[in-house]
């Protein structure tokens, strides 16, 4: 456990308030913005190149790098994994969007990735994606859950944590996670989220 107050991090690190929310049922369906040049597609097997180039355009901002450390058949272990379904949103021919949806533990999923690119933000597509994602969370066949879980940080966009409340989520657990800031370990270009100052060791 943290004590009160000040917790010195490293420098080289950085640190995050985690928040993990989750629901026991699928809430009443919310209203569903019209998206016309926009679909979902789900991918099968995809091409890790094509999938870090997705993740890294949706999340450089944010600081995501779960995903590009890991090497190519590691990550390709989850993403070909029969219990885990990953899906685009697409536009223009393009992946813009990104649903990642892990069913591996019993009566669970996880909504373990999800994101747009500034290219698709502000039409109203986040909640079009969601409502997809809960409604295929609760229905999938053959793997009937009990929760749907997602966990966000406040290294994340500001709306993260209020668009899963207003979505259904509910809080359950906090955490800190520290971690070595990626920007300066190469995984991501110094030049990422300029909103967060880099400490040098």
């Amino acid at each position: 456990m943290l004590p009160d107050g000040y917790s010195d991090v490293p420098a080289g690190k950085l640190a995050a308030v985690v928040t993990c929310l989750e629901m026991r049922a699928a809430p009443a369906p919310r209203g569903d913005p019209a998206q016309p040049g926009i679909t979902l597609e789900r991918i099968e097997r995809p091409d890790i190149t094509w999938y870090r180039d997705l993740y890294r355009r949706i999340g450089a901002d944010w600081l995501w790098s779960s995903r590009l450390s890991p090497a190519d058949e590691d990550l390709a272990a989850i993403l070909h994994h029969p219990d885990v379904e990953v899906y685009a949103v697409m536009a223009n021919g393009r992946g813009e969007g990104l649903l990642e949806l892990d069913f591996r533990a019993a009566g669970a999923c996880e909504l373990a990735f999800f994101g747009l690119t500034t290219a698709i933000i502000g039409n109203g597509t986040g909640r079009w994606l969601m409502n997809r994602a809960i409604a295929r969370a609760w229905s999938r066949e053959g793997s009937a859950i009990g929760r749907f879980w997602v966990h966000t940080c406040t290294l994340d966009s500001p709306q993260a944590l209020g668009f899963y409340l207003r979505s259904g989520f509910v809080p359950v657990e906090r955490q800190v996670e520290v971690f070595d800031d990626p920007r300066l370990t190469g995984v991501l270009p110094e030049t990422a989220a300029p909103h967060i100052p880099i400490l040098r060791p």
